[in-house]
């Protein structure tokens, strides 16, 4: 039996009927669809989603950048075993999808991009918005996100929609293998009708598995860490994909292992467990660097070991160093050299607790002594940075920080991406339940914590979902305001006003850049950015979008209104200027290196010197081999 159907309305029914399993639950894999629609999709797609609006929820994006971080957001709070689709017309629509669609590609999240193309059968070429390569009648503007993309394929045909829908579902499911997938859909072929097979939209399971590990390797990573005085388990974002967390508490509670976090990590212990010590790396914690410094085992469990993390290859400096991986995917497990073991984070840790504990083993409870000790005081730097003598004046950013953590409570999630905020956040915040710390740190993309949050409240609307941004970060995507307040989705802004790219600041100023062009400000007679700042009153931006503005003055306003903004059940920003004066305590500085290349030869005093530094680090890196 067969049912005609368009290519776009076989498609959307498609999609609603597929579904994961894992653990014996059981869930839709698509969600909804985002679309913004013009000339490439608007007869298509757009015409399949109201023909079937019954099975496949539709919201309307303000860009389509933003939307493919929405489905991003989305599909990590839902432990990437659901997500959602992104449609677009032709050109710019498409083009504007590859950031978003990076974003997912590099932090392993699965969303589906469903971009318009350019006529398959060419009645008229080129058509408005078409690209011409002279060199290739079969390249568009799509063909931007084949890099970005772990699956693309371009539906010239309506019934080569068949294998390749399948084999899109199976990339967004694979645990190894998820990230972006790109079906390229011209514009006259979603249109056109075919005779569909009916098994084609019955309802399809696909099982997310959790492969368990080799016994070789299992037995050779038993060995490592019973040989290991100082191991060190770096906890990355697989802890949370795998929803690894209970068995990596048991592990360390087992062991005594100290736990440092990426950022993607960060929360894969609460922040007051007894081993956990931290965020590790750049950004990270002094207790987890020191410890990173003198380890001879690095247990890395579901991380990429970014440069962040390892200090540009500085930071794992025990000359006896060696590295032990869990990871799901064997590219990974394979870094800096080391023994790998390829398994699912839940199932690996749970194999390697239940073996150690057959021998009893635990490390030394003078290395217990000394990492508790370390976090003892560390904590009390964070208490200091937190902490307001008085409250009738501009706080700090820690300040800032400090009050929404007191106010916080495992309910609430708080997402941020760029900036000087994930510094400060990866040093400072803590973390109260797995899911409460959401950086997006893989592509740290400024304009991703708005949509993102909406995503994140859309998969868990009981929670209270923050989004922190900065001036900056805000000026790049705050379109999607106005979905929130459209659809009622109540997130909460908290929109940080410093004037200018603070951690790009200060980055300028330690490789001496000087801060050039790093300021919200007038240009000066020099050509510089160093003028008064700029007169931009971004809370009645957020108002003049239809959000509920809550502007904070002092530390006092600013309990108040994130109290105020917490309770409120509408769209609520709280808007706040900092004081940045070098008077007044801001965040530990960084507790590792980082590796951004100075300028080798300049005539500039601060370049010079910083070049100087800059040699003596590049010194320290080494390769683990």
């Amino acid at each position: 039996m067969t049912i005609r159907l368009t290519v776009a309305q076989a498609l959307v029914r498609f999609l609603a009927v597929q579904y994961t399993e894992r653990d014996g639950v059981r869930q839709r894999l698509i969600g909804a669809t985002w679309g913004i629609f013009g000339h490439g999709n608007v007869a298509g797609l757009g015409q399949a989603l109201i023909e079937y609006a019954d099975v496949m929820p539709y919201h309307q994006g303000r860009n389509e950048q933003s939307m493919v971080h929405a489905a991003v957001g989305y599909a990590r709070q839902a432990n990437r075993l659901s997500t959602h689709a992104v449609t677009t017309s032709i050109g710019p629509g498409a083009t504007n999808l590859v950031t978003g669609a990076a974003l997912a590609t590099i932090n392993h999240l699965p969303v589906l991009l469903l971009p318009g193309d350019v006529f398959a059968t060419r009645p008229a070429d080129p058509v408005l918005q078409q690209l011409e390569v002279p060199y290739a009648g079969d390249v568009s503007v799509n063909d931007t996100l084949r890099p970005v993309s772990k699956y693309f394929d371009r539906i010239s045909r309506p019934e080569a929609l068949i294998p390749s829908a399948l084999q899109a579902m199976r990339v967004l499911t694979d645990t190894v293998e998820t990230g972006a997938v790109t079906l390229a859909l011209p514009q006259d072929v979603q249109a056109e009708a075919y005779d569909w097979p009916e098994e084609f939209f019955a309802e399809r399971v696909w099982t997310v598995r959790r492969p368990g590990a080799d016994p070789v390797e299992l037995a050779e990573a038993v060995r490592a860490v019973r040989a290991a005085r100082r191991p060190l388990v770096v906890a990355g974002g697989g802890v949370h994909h795998s929803r690894a967390e209970e068995a990596l508490a048991e592990f360390a509670s087992a062991t005594r292992i100290p736990v440092a976090s990426t950022q993607a990590g960060k929360g894969s212990l609460r922040w007051d467990h007894p081993q956990d010590v931290g965020g590790v790396g750049h950004t990270g914690t002094a207790t987890a660097d020191e410890l990173a410094r003198t380890a001879d085992l690095v247990i890395g469990v579901g991380t990429r070991y970014t440069d962040f993390t390892t200090a540009s290859g500085t930071l794992f400096a025990n000359p006896d160093v060696r590295f032990l991986n869990l990871n799901i995917a064997p590219y990974d497990g394979h870094k800096l050299g080391a023994l790998p073991l390829i398994a699912d984070a839940r199932s690996g840790l749970g194999e390697l607790t239940e073996a150690l504990q057959m021998h009893g083993h635990r490390v030394e409870d003078s290395y217990v002594t000394e990492y508790t000790e370390d976090k003892e005081r560390w904590e009390q730097r964070v208490d200091a940075c937190y902490e307001a003598d008085e409250i009738d004046v501009r706080p700090t950013q820690p300040q800032v920080l400090g009050a929404l953590d007191a106010l916080a409570d495992e309910s609430d999630v708080i997402i941020n991406a760029a900036g000087s905020l994930p510094g400060d956040l990866h040093k400072l915040w803590r973390a109260r339940s797995y899911d409460q710390y959401h950086l997006e740190y893989g592509y740290s993309c400024m304009g991703y914590e708005i949509p993102a949050a909406i995503g994140v409240k859309m998969a868990a609307p009981e929670r209270n979902v923050w989004a922190l941004v900065g001036d900056g970060t805000y000026l790049m995507m705050p379109t999607e305001i106005v979905t929130a307040v459209q659809e009622g989705i109540a997130i909460k802004i908290l929109l940080v006003q410093n004037h200018g790219y603070a951690s790009i600041g200060g980055l300028s100023e330690s490789v001496g850049g000087e801060r050039f062009g790093t300021a919200y400000r007038y240009t000066s007679d020099d050509g510089t950015f160093t003028g008064a700042p700029l007169p931009v009153d971004l809370a009645a931006n957020a108002a003049s979008l239809g959000m509920r503005v809550l502007r904070a003055k002092t530390v006092r306003d600013l309990r108040e209104a994130l109290a105020e903004a917490r309770a409120a059940d509408t769209p609520t920003c709280v808007y706040v200027e900092t004081e940045t004066s070098d008077t007044v305590s801001g965040a530990p500085p960084a507790q590792a290196w980082w590796d951004v290349p100075v300028a080798e030869t300049a005539t500039r005093p601060s370049a010079v010197k910083a070049r100087e530094l800059y040699e003596r680090h590049v010194s320290t890196r080494r390769r683990h081999l």
